[in-house]
């Protein structure tokens, strides 16, 4: 049975919600459509979200001698940063200020995230925790490890 171009659009919509885990998708009928948007001005914030640090986002990645982290930290200066390592365990934290003091009244819109911020996260090949480099430029922070050879099995000859 061949489909129409509207059924198509909404087994898409279908999907979208399905993925999303939003039902409300699906129905797209005018008075549905105009409550979500009502319900979308009339938002309240979480409080309880507030306590929470931000996540950092990173990429990691090696090369034939290094590891290499990078987090894009735009904003934080470097002494606003903290970096350590401990067996294995790396953690980037630190605050990232919008440098804007006023009193808020009310938001309109509010994607940026200011505050505190953390990440740690278990490094995927031993490196030398005592050689490490660790370079802020334009923004990214980039953290380089040497990584420890590790040693083609030895063939044991059985006498």
């Amino acid at each position: 049975m061949a489909r129409k171009q509207n059924d198509d659009l909404l087994i898409e919509d279908e999907l979208a919600a399905a993925f999303l885990n939003d039902d409300s998708l699906v129905d797209d009928s005018p008075s549905t459509v105009s409550q979500q948007s009502a319900d979308n001005n009339t938002a309240t914030w979480d409080e309880s979200d507030d306590d929470l640090p931000g996540q950092l986002a990173v990429d990691v990645y090696e090369t034939d001698e290094q590891l290499v982290v990078k987090a894009r930290t735009a904003g934080v200066n470097k002494e606003d940063l903290d970096v350590s390592i401990s067996d294995g365990i790396l953690t980037i934290s630190g605050t990232l200020s919008s440098g804007d003091d006023a009193v808020v009244t009310n938001w309109h819109i509010q994607e940026c995230y200011w505050g505190e911020f953390s990440r740690t996260l278990a490094l995927p090949v031993q490196v030398k925790e005592d050689e490490v480099a660790a370079v802020l430029k334009d923004g990214v922070l980039t953290i380089s490890f040497s990584k420890i050879k590790q040693e083609q099995a030895k063939k044991i000859t059985i006498l």
